[in-house]
């Protein structure tokens, strides 16, 4: 299903590979004026290429979505260089794999300033616009690990979990400005971070009578996902596609499985 976001506005953050540049994708076909970012060089490619591609306008900037100033100058040129924030979608996270008694306290702060304070942040920014013009729409990534944690990622789950928590708050504090927040909980999706996450985990779990090689481990987990396939990019896409649409105007604070039927909550 095609919808048209000619004339609106759309942040997506870590949107220069992955999910975030399927779901880039999905709104330069649709029209949307994008404003694309990365902590990442390679943002700047990826916009280039949607551009020749569709012919978007877009605005790629390269920010840290867990400085503050940053992420407020970030949503100040976006509504300088289009005039309004339609839409806004906080994707930008990192993950980390280690075991309990291995894991640097560096990388658990950082893992939860990214996918958690940053989403927040990112949220706090863009509904001042979005109040202003009395309308909108924020959807956060989550993860399946934001409905059941697992080994060697507590941090991780901690930190989608608590996107779930900034999304259902969020949706009752914003609702009298018709601004609608809601998430989304990805599981096994193609990825540049699920090759990291196959290799990881692979030479963790992997023991003396069973060792993983290249994308062995994914192979062995997409087996349980009953539509026996692992997700695409444009999967998530046109889930978030919905959500921002006037289709989805009456759902709010909800928080929606992308996963091939793994988690059923």
């Amino acid at each position: 299903m095609t919808r048209n976001f000619q004339g609106q506005t759309v942040v997506i953050t870590g949107a220069c590979r992955g999910i975030g540049a399927g779901i880039a994708e999905r709104f330069a076909r649709d029209g949307a004026n994008l404003v694309m970012v990365s902590n990442a060089e390679r943002v700047f490619a990826t916009a280039e290429a949607l551009k020749g591609q569709y012919g978007s306008e877009i605005l790629a900037l390269q920010v840290d979505v867990t400085d503050e100033e940053a992420v407020q100058q970030l949503y100040q040129q976006a509504f300088e260089r289009f005039g309004r924030i339609d839409v806004s979608i906080q994707n930008a996270g990192v993950i980390t794999i280690d075991r309990f008694d291995a894991m640097p306290k560096a990388d658990f702060e950082k893992v939860l300033a990214v996918n958690t304070t940053g989403v927040w942040l990112c949220c706090r920014e863009a509904a001042k616009y979005m109040v202003q013009q009395n309308g909108g729409s924020l959807i956060n990534t989550s993860s399946g690990q934001g409905r059941q944690g697992f080994i060697y990622t507590p941090h991780y789950a901690a930190s989608k979990m608590g996107v779930i928590g900034i999304t259902q708050s969020l949706a009752l504090e914003l609702a009298p400005w018709h601004i609608t927040v809601n998430a989304f909980c990805p599981g096994i999706i193609e990825s540049e971070m699920w090759d990291y996450n196959d290799r990881v985990w692979g030479e963790i779990l992997s023991t003396g009578q069973k060792k993983y090689g290249k994308g062995e481990l994914m192979a062995e987990w997409v087996q349980n996902i009953p539509l026996k396939r692992a997700g695409q990019p444009e999967d998530v896409a046109g889930l978030v596609a919905f959500l921002a649409s006037e289709d989805a105007r009456y759902i709010t604070g909800q928080t929606i499985n992308v996963d091939g039927g793994l988690i059923f909550s």
